[in-house]
């Protein structure tokens, strides 16, 4: 079943990232040494979900749909494949916004602050993690769908400046030189460097 935001975020108590990276579900109905998922059960929004190992791949899309752990969605697998084809150990999905919604359409109208504040904190968290972090730009077009979407990048690529993150991008960008979405790509992509900041300008000139 698609997921339907049963009200903007705002209207709803949301964990900080810290409280949520705390919850300890008593029968989670997956393998916690396998996976990462916060919070580690089914809400209205989602900070990360993957895999652990040594050396992840880090995609930002642009928010978090049905998927959880042991039930990926397609573009989810994607990701995995691709992951694991560009020589990493395990995979993390990460988002631009964190309020799940399978429609874009039905995200939240305006910023919700201190959502994007914790998604930030998630951020960093994972980057402290890494000793060579690398963030996959995998939003599409989608990044289009709400203004503040691209503020929340540029949040995103002031913190990966303070970590040594590598940006990468992978298939042929978009006529708007959008970074493709990975439901759409082939399983033996390559990643290439992505020059979000650049990137970044041309959203601000549009």
């Amino acid at each position: 079943m698609p997921h339907i935001p049963s009200a903007p975020t705002t209207a709803l108590e949301v964990l900080s990232f810290a409280e949520a990276l705390e919850t300890k579900t008593e029968t989670p109905d997956y393998d916690r040494s396998r996976w990462l998922y916060v919070p580690d059960f089914y809400s209205e929004y989602r900070y990360i979900l993957g895999t652990r190992g040594e050396r992840p791949l880090i995609t930002l899309g642009v928010n978090p749909s049905t998927a959880a752990p042991g039930a990926l969605d397609n573009t989810l697998k994607s990701v995995q494949r691709i992951a694991a084809g560009n020589g990493f150990d395990s995979f993390i999905m990460f988002n631009v916004y964190a309020q799940r919604a399978t429609s874009p359409d039905d995200m939240d109208r305006t910023l919700n602050p201190r959502l994007h504040a914790e998604n930030l904190k998630a951020l960093r968290w994972l980057l402290e993690r890494s000793s060579s972090p690398v963030l996959w730009a995998a939003w599409g077009a989608v990044i289009e769908k709400r203004a503040y979407l691209p503020g929340c990048v540029r949040d995103f690529l002031a913190l990966g400046e303070e970590y040594g993150a590598k940006w990468v991008q992978a298939g042929q960008p978009s006529k708007k030189g959008h970074p493709h979405h990975p439901l759409y790509l082939k399983k033996d992509s390559v990643l290439y460097p992505f020059n979000v900041g650049a990137y970044l300008e041309t959203l601000t000139n549009a």
